[in-house]
């Protein structure tokens, strides 16, 4: 299995517009962060982690050709707003875009992207079909199975996802004992870290190490990092030496 980081910042991106800070003047490529995704490449499937605003571009610049299907973890236009890209994929291969989801996300999408249901049909629009994410039920998609796992955004709940010995976990604030069950065990493990002052609905860095140290993964990666975590290289060096920041365009390879 390989993990690609599509994009790494939270939801203004980094460099933020009209932002003058180290950060976002920074030319160290990994300073520079399109909204949060991933693409997992296993069994010769391509699975996308939310499709945000800069999908069109993340796939371009990935390379990407064609998406299996996308898992979406919460309804936030950071997450969700890049759905309407999907047409090409649409039109080149004639087929819909499997898009997993929660029921509540599902009615989100339906009010967000209103011109895709609406009937009659407008001819162009992108073709979406809707597979239920339950989060105590195991996904079955093409022979692999996926877990879901349920964390909290401060009051909204968030889909992560395990595939295998990899689990991804993105805007995470809490995350509930049950729950934490499904992480036990993990070998790679991508975490939120969001700045280092205090946030309602997002862990800090310090908060996010603390957790990772909790779940004792062999290796963790932080991502949805805003202009306010500070400059890649120095955060690094502050970092245990089981853990990294990501960067828009890590690979990571994780035996199935």
């Amino acid at each position: 299995m390989e993990v690609t980081f599509l994009g790494t910042g939270t939801s203004q991106g980094v460099p933020v517009i009209g932002c003058d800070c180290e950060v976002c003047l920074s030319t160290n490529p990994k300073d520079h962060r399109l909204r949060c995704a991933i693409l997992v490449q296993i069994n010769g499937q391509n699975i996308l982690v939310d499709a945000g605003p800069d999908f069109r571009y993340q796939m371009l610049r990935a390379q990407v050709k064609d998406i299996d299907a996308i898992l979406i973890t919460h309804e936030h236009r950071d997450h969700i707003a890049g759905l309407d890209d999907v047409r090409p994929i649409n039109f080149r291969y004639e087929k819909d875009m499997p898009i997993y989801a929660t029921k509540h996300v599902q009615k989100e999408l339906e009010k967000a992207f209103y011109y895709i249901f609406t009937k009659p049909f407008y001819p162009g629009v992108p073709r979406l079909v809707f597979h239920t994410i339950e989060k105590d039920k195991i996904i079955n998609f093409d022979g692999l199975q996926i877990t879901p796992i349920e964390v909290m955004h401060g009051q909204l709940p968030v889909m992560g996802f395990r595939f295998g010995d990899f689990v991804y976990l993105t805007d995470v604030k809490t995350i509930a004992p049950e729950e934490m069950k499904k992480i036990k065990g993990v070998k790679v493990l991508v975490l939120s870290a969001l700045r280092h002052k205090p946030h309602h609905s997002h862990l800090t860095l310090e908060e996010a190490l603390a957790l990772i140290d909790q779940i004792k993964p062999e290796i963790a990666y932080l991502t949805h990092a805003s202009h306010l975590l500070g400059l890649h290289e120095e955060i690094q060096a502050q970092l245990p030496p089981n853990v990294f920041l990501a960067y828009d365009g890590l690979k990571i390879d994780i035996p199935s």
